[in-house]
């Protein structure tokens, strides 16, 4: 099983208002980088689209360090996740769904196909990779904010 580190941020412009996520995906001495948006969207859906799309771009299954500043997205997945579980606010025809389920639904399907381990670094500390991801997510909000206009 390869090792892989994965870098996510998400950045928006206005909560909701257009965004941006970004990726690193660095695999021995590879990395990759990633970056999209949406407008309008809020800044924990795009927190959540990094990881998304940085666990799709793996082509098998991998032991992955997830790396994110969004304390929403890592204690989502580590700690939250079974109780909306067992709520049923995961499921598809839930009364009260949680927050932004869709991208939960996908990101907990991703997760259970590598071995995953989710680490939170404090956002704009200086960490480089967590700073790069915040660049290339405020690339990717400024591709939305382009293609809107």
């Amino acid at each position: 099983m390869a090792d892989v580190e994965l870098f996510t941020d998400g950045a928006c412009s206005g909560n909701p208002g257009p965004g941006g996520w970004g990726v690193i995906l660095r695999w021995k001495e590879t990395e990759r980088e990633l970056c999209g948006g949406e407008a309008p969207t809020t800044n924990n859906r795009m927190e959540l689209t990094a990881v998304i799309e940085g666990l799709r771009a793996l082509k098998r299954p991998c032991s992955v360090d997830v790396y994110t500043d969004s304390q929403y997205v890592q204690k989502g997945i580590t700690a939250w996740i079974y109780s909306w579980k067992k709520k049923g606010r995961l499921a598809k025809d839930s009364a009260n769904p949680v927050a932004n389920q869709d991208l939960w639904l996908i990101l907990d399907a991703l997760a259970a196909q590598h071995k995953v381990t989710w680490n939170w670094v404090r956002g704009h500390a200086g960490h480089p990779e967590n700073e790069r991801a915040d660049e290339l997510a405020r690339k990717g909000l400024k591709e939305a904010v382009g293609a809107k206009a």
